[in-house]
């Protein structure tokens, strides 16, 4: 019981810290205590909820093999992750979708401040790019530069003499080798060591230029880029000649496996046009999420007020689990950083009818057990023992069919399956653990003897 009040106490301060943080304020102004505040963690919410932009984009993958239709596809949505991470949106959702003949990429941003500014730069081509090692002169000629002109307003900068020369990468300079002339790349393996290695295939231009590159930077390092992000700079050890190279490196092999899929989605020609855009205003989001509370405060009021009038003492028992299970069920929400939408609401309100099922055949069975004149200790392990095969068939189902729900469903319904699973999870342990445990504190006393409060 101690434990489970503590598990309570931190569980219920972890969902909801305020009350818990206005006391700790009251008694270090009255009493000068030094008492610190609840660790503060707030609710993820998704678009829905919280407003954004909901984008679909078609790629035009006609001048892709049709073989090579899915790693494209999954290439130019890692890109377009990385690019969104640009705008510091919190776990949004990119995925693509098949329909028709038709391949799409759907982008969610939840909360996105400059929609246009998104729009903009998820449209352009992913782009790849090859740059070669400057001299040591030049870098540092470029890095004085940057030291001259820090601190400086951009009218006084552009009174120095060759200001330009602050703003370009001080390491590399393009070559003019760029994902066009880029055939394919994959993912290889050392055969001395058995490392992961890049495995990189030109066309018949591209390996023209880069067999010159290589010949002119023997010693030196060529860069990759995408989207102006360094992706590797390997050390040109000879002339490379033939159009195929190899990335080294200590590469695990999903690192590989994600640089490959970021160099072929720069090589792929794979241009998107935006067909839809929807705005989500966080107005709309407010107004339902205060309904789906309204919901579930309801619905919880209805099955304690169900539980009490049908089973008494331990329908009474069953609603204190069922308050705990609530905030349970919150605060790891919170610490699986769960992003909440408004299907997930619903699944985890839909979870609470669920999780007195259990116990409403934990006490069937304790009255059958205690008509047959059982002592109350032994009608109630009795109870839960024979009742736990029926509760543990029923869950698992639901269990199964979430799953599904959330392995071929589409955003929204992943999220209705994640909280109706975990709500089920929770549930079980809420009836076997805190339901037994209260239970139990009857046994032996005057109270066992009332057999019309069971």
């Amino acid at each position: 019981m101690i434990a489970i009040l503590a598990l309570a106490f931190f569980a219920g301060n972890l969902s909801y810290p305020k009350y818990y943080n206005q006391t700790v304020d009251f008694l270090n102004a009255k009493l000068g205590f030094q008492l610190p505040h609840f660790w503060s963690m707030p609710f993820k919410l998704g678009l829905d909820l919280q407003g954004g932009i909901h984008l679909i984009y078609e790629a035009d993958l006609s001048s892709v093999e049709k073989k090579d239709y899915a790693s494209a596809m999954q290439g130019l949505r890692d890109v377009i992750e990385k690019r969104i991470n640009y705008f510091g949106v919190q776990e949004p959702v990119v995925q693509t979708q098949e329909a028709a003949g038709q391949y799409r990429l759907i982008v969610e941003l939840a909360g996105i401040k400059d929609p246009e500014q998104a729009i903009k730069m998820i449209g352009q081509t992913p782009f790849l790019e090859f740059k070669t090692e400057r001299d040591a002169q030049e870098t540092q000629k470029i890095l004085d530069k940057q030291k001259e002109i820090q601190g400086k307003s951009p009218e006084e900068i552009q009174k120095i003499n060759d200001w330009q020369l602050a703003f370009e990468d001080p390491y590399f300079v393009p070559s003019g080798l760029t994902g066009k002339y880029l055939k394919k790349s994959e993912v290889g393996f050392d055969p001395n060591t058995q490392s992961p290695i890049i495995l990189l295939q030109f066309n018949d231009e591209g390996a023209k230029i880069f067999e010159d590159l290589t010949s002119r930077n023997v010693g030196k390092r060529i860069a990759i880029y995408i989207d102006g992000n360094m992706l590797s700079a390997p050390n040109v050890q000879e002339k490379i000649s033939g159009g195929k190279a190899q990335i080294t490196g200590e590469f695990t092999v999903k690192e590989a496996q994600d640089l490959v899929k970021n160099l072929n989605a720069g090589a792929l020609p794979v241009p998107i046009k935006l067909i839809s855009q929807q705005l989500v205003g966080p107005t709309l989001g407010a107004v339902s999420l205060d309904k789906s509370l309204k919901a579930g405060v309801y619905g919880l009021l209805a099955v304690i007020i169900f539980m009490i009038i049908f089973y008494r003492v331990p329908g009474v028992i069953a609603s204190l689990s069922l308050v705990v299970y609530i905030i349970l069920t919150l605060s790891l929400l919170k610490l699986m950083n769960v992003t909440l939408t408004l299907a997930g609401i619903g699944g985890f309100i839909l979870s609470i009818g669920m999780a007195v099922d259990a116990n409403v055949l934990i006490f069937s069975r304790l009255r059958e057990e205690l008509k047959s004149n059982k002592l109350f200790s032994v009608a109630l392990e009795e109870g839960f023992k024979r009742s736990w095969p029926a509760i543990r068939d029923g869950n698992l189902t639901t269990i199964i069919v979430a799953l599904v729900l959330f392995a071929f469903g589409t955003s929204f319904i992943k999220g209705f399956a994640l909280t109706l699973i975990l709500g089920i999870l929770v549930s079980i342990f809420s009836a076997i653990v805190i339901t037994r445990s209260l239970l139990r504190l009857f046994a032996g006393t005057r109270f066992e003897k009332w057999k019309w409060i069971w």
